[in-house]
């Protein structure tokens, strides 16, 4: 299984950002994938997850309404688009296979950071 991320970086308040996760390994059209979230000295965090098929979408409450979560199952890579960007939203971002908290492995990260 590999999944790496890409599309982090620096973005003022109020600003946007598009990740995407390669993934490879395993079956990614079968596989529900999700999202999380790290700042040092903090608990990962779920941010949002997406059924196999695309049709069914969660989010934390924290993100709901800002963050879009999709998925390209022909070239298989996984999105979160970002938008309306805050401070505490300043993490280091993981692609996860799983669904929601049972998840079965993740990706190096990409760094958001918003100031």
């Amino acid at each position: 299984v590999q999944l790496v991320e890409s599309g982090g970086g620096s973005v003022q308040p109020g600003g946007s950002l598009k990740l995407s996760c390669a993934a490879s390994g395993f079956n990614f059209r079968g596989s529900h994938m999700s999202w999380q979230r790290q700042t040092p000295g903090k608990e990962l965090e779920w941010v949002s997850s997406i059924f196999n098929d695309g049709v069914f979408k969660t989010y934390a409450d924290s993100v709901k309404g800002r963050f879009a979560i999709s998925r390209d199952n022909t070239n298989n890579t996984l999105y979160l688009q970002l938008n309306d960007l805050k401070t505490e939203d300043t993490a280091m971002y993981f692609c996860a296979k799983g669904w929601e908290k049972n998840i079965q492995t993740r990706g190096q990260g990409t760094q958001v950071t918003v100031s």
